[in-house]
């Protein structure tokens, strides 16, 4: 968890001040409260907390609509908030429709339920804003961190960055709308591939761009990028248009505005593995990969290139 996440309270808990804030304190929380939901709002806009968790009994129509508001917004959306209700107010039914809250816990507050609940409210919320909206695959943050932990713990994965050649002037000349269906089409594949490969330490995430990562045992990297590239060749030629397929190129400006020939949309695939715990942190794997990128956008059409390489190279 996070360090020093700030929560905001409003209303009164079921235990005295000192003794609520000693608990969250002891859990890493720095706590901000507030006895009305009304007296809450120029700290909900002015200075955000990272989660807010309503004890009050929120039974005023204002309070209520409050809330909606918060929620309805778009600078105050993204905080979680956690509502505390009495068992009676649970049993007779919650109309959801009008509480737009992201959880709720029962009263009297078991705690050891409320802080698992506020981590898993944190961790849904890392997960929904890191994930890439038009592919739905998970962001930088969670590529880092997966990569990381596999390092971490020593283990023997390869670990893919996809690029996909050609693509600027592919989205000049067919347009944003066809260049996303190709974006989405290698995320399908990276996904639906890895699935069928192996159900052991595998990962798929979208860097940005035309630009994805993927994880595998290393003893599956080479099946894993050979059916990458073979779908996507198969695939691709779906996304252009008849004349352009049988001249095997199309016409696009390049960057300096004159018009010029490109091969058809191709992928490059440069893998790291870890064999051998070479590398210890993601720097060092995204550096590597680098280079071998370099190397391999020289090459024409679709290729990979795993690079093996001992410790002592």
């Amino acid at each position: 968890m996070p360090a020093r996440h700030r929560v905001l309270i409003i209303g009164k808990g079921d235990k005295p001040g000192k003794e609520q804030e000693y608990l969250f304190e002891a859990k890493g929380y720095q706590i901000i409260s507030s006895p009305t939901f009304k007296k809450a709002m120029d700290t909900i806009f002015n200075d955000p907390p990272d989660l807010i968790l309503v004890m009050a009994d929120m039974q005023d129509k204002v309070e209520l609509e409050m809330l909606q508001a918060v929620k309805g917004g778009i600078y105050c959306a993204h905080i979680p908030f956690i509502i505390a209700l009495s068992r009676e107010a649970i049993s007779t039914g919650i109309e959801w429709e009008q509480y737009p809250v992201d959880d709720f816990i029962s009263k009297p507050i078991d705690y050891t339920e409320l802080f698992a609940r506020m981590s898993l409210c944190f961790e849904r919320m890392q997960r929904v804003f890191d994930n890439n909206p038009l592919t739905r695959l998970p962001g930088n943050t969670s590529i880092l961190k997966t990569i990381q932990a596999a390092l971490d713990a020593g283990e023997e994965v390869a670990i893919g960055y996809v690029d996909i050649d050609n693509f600027k002037p592919y989205n000049d000349r067919y347009g944003f709308s066809r260049g996303d269906e190709v974006i989405r089409m290698v995320a399908m594949l990276l996904t639906n591939i890895l699935r069928e490969t192996d159900t052991r330490k595998v990962f798929a995430g979208h860097v940005g761009g035309d630009d994805f990562s993927f994880m595998v045992p290393s003893d599956r990297a080479t099946r894993v990028c050979e059916k990458i590239i073979s779908s996507f060749d198969a695939l691709v030629k779906n996304l252009v248009d008849k004349d352009d397929l049988k001249r095997n190129c199309f016409v696009a400006r390049d960057r300096q505005g004159n018009e010029q020939h490109f091969p058809l949309p191709s992928l490059s695939i440069a893998v790291v593995s870890n064999h051998n715990n070479l590398f210890r942190h993601y720097g060092e794997v995204a550096e590597a990969a680098t280079q071998i990128k370099k190397h391999l956008k020289s090459m024409e059409g679709s290729n990979y290139l795993i690079d093996r390489r001992k410790p002592s190279e």
